[in-house]
């Protein structure tokens, strides 16, 4: 049996209204990749967490120990279990234990959520480290700055990794409790 993972990637408050870069479509993503965490859940999918912390206290957002930085509390509130790995980049593998825990869970498919859509979800479909894992992208719960970089992202993707709905992912899922 394939064992899955659901990965979600910056939900984090400076994307959304009242942050230093509140995103298009931030608040019906969100709701997305809430049912999207309760569907993997249910079907006894493991779902981990990404939180961009940003190096310098001088960047844009994402500024350690600020209000921005936290994960919002409605994700938080679904997935209070999950693991959560730090990320200092675009590439959720690079110098993370994103790799190790997906390895010490025997995961070999993982379906991609979160924020930005031509950056972080971009960066870590594609990622050498990712070559190992079956990747697909959940297309209703990813956002970025705006709809039509959001979709010439989710365009140019397409031609390396499977796009789903998370309709889609519980099809393809060997778990699920019907």
């Amino acid at each position: 049996m394939t064992k899955q993972a659901l990965i979600v990637i910056d939900i984090q408050n400076d994307y959304f209204p009242n942050g230093k870069y509140p995103l298009w479509n931030s608040d019906a993503t969100l709701n997305n990749i809430l049912q999207a965490i309760e569907t993997a859940q249910h079907n006894a999918m493991e779902v981990i967490v990404v939180q961009h912390i940003a190096q310098s206290e001088h960047a844009p957002f994402f500024v350690a120990n600020s209000e921005g930085v936290k994960l919002h509390s409605r994700l938080l509130a679904v997935s209070p279990d999950s693991a959560i790995i730090t990320k200092h980049s675009a590439d959720s593998f690079w110098q993370t234990e994103l790799d190790a825990v997906l390895t010490q869970l025997e995961v070999q498919s993982v379906f991609v959520a979160g924020m930005m859509t031509q950056n972080c979800i971009t960066h870590t479909a594609l990622s050498k480290t990712a070559e190992k894992y079956q990747i697909s992208i959940l297309k209703e719960c990813c956002t970025t700055v705006d709809e039509i970089l959001h979709n010439i992202a989710l365009n140019a993707l397409s031609t390396r990794v499977p796009l789903l709905t998370t309709e889609e992912m519980v099809s393809r899922s060997p778990n699920i409790n019907q």
